[in-house]
């Protein structure tokens, strides 16, 4: 039965907790709660002295304007940079992870149609990691002249911007987490984009969610996993039956 993009990414915590999958969660959570934690502390760091340069700019007679600028722009900082970061870390996170997750992605799609979920050594991760780290950089090549046209929209456009922004990551989240499962099964990069794209409605839907909980602290830190056991269901279910040739 054909299910939602929301759906998909909340089966994704169901899955994550399933009996023989949770050794391979291990490492992409691992990774992005190391990267997430590092990079809050330095980011929000960053946002701190930020705010406090622009305050100290308004003389002091000026009080209630100083308190007023500090209750806009920290809302206004904290949503822009975790808009901004949630896909620059995220990306960051998938290209350390790819291998890792090439291989959750794989058990996932193993145990959602009864396979025996196998127990491949090392070597096998080492031997797919050249094909994993290129297939990243081809999605990188894709993604960078994208993302500063919509990164120059996002701080010249006010509103627009944002919302473009996020329009366009969720698009780029679908990409990056339906593409393991594609990947294992050798479709190249251009074919699985078009091929999903005939599923924007489900891809977007699953995107958004996504970017979303990605804005969420601490809930952010599972969203890797939980992302790949939800887009890897719904290659499963939706995508992969429908890819033709």
């Amino acid at each position: 039965m054909s299910s939602g993009g929301v759906h998909y990414f909340f089966e994704g915590f169901s899955l994550i907790k399933t009996k023989g999958l949770k050794r391979f969660v291990f490492v992409p959570l691992t990774i992005n709660l190391v990267l997430f934690s590092v990079a809050f502390y330095f980011l929000f760091g960053q946002i701190e002295m930020g705010i406090a340069y622009v305050i100290d700019l308004v003389p002091e007679w000026l009080g209630w304007i100083k308190t007023a600028i500090s209750f806009f722009l920290w809302p206004l900082a904290v949503i822009s940079v975790l808009l901004i970061f949630a896909l620059i870390f995220g990306t960051l996170a998938n290209w350390i992870a790819a291998p890792f997750n090439g291989v959750l992605s794989e058990k996932v799609e193993r145990h959602l149609t009864g396979q025996d979920l196998g127990d491949e050594g090392v070597m096998s991760l080492v031997k797919d990691i050249p094909r994993t780290v290129g297939r990243e950089l081809t999605k990188l090549m894709w993604y960078l002249p994208r993302a500063i046209g919509f990164l120059l929209l996002f701080f010249f456009l006010p509103i627009i911007g944002q919302v473009l922004w996020f329009l366009f990551n969720a698009w780029m989240m679908a990409i990056q987490y339906c593409d393991y499962p594609y990947d294992n099964h050798k479709v190249d990069f251009t074919r699985m984009r078009l091929h999903l794209g005939e599923h924007k409605g489900k891809a977007m839907t699953f995107g958004m969610m996504v970017n979303v909980f990605s804005l969420i602290p601490v809930v952010n830190f599972i969203v890797m996993p939980v992302a790949i056991c939800g887009a890897t269901s719904m290659w499963v279910r939706e995508l992969k039956p429908t890819l033709r040739g």
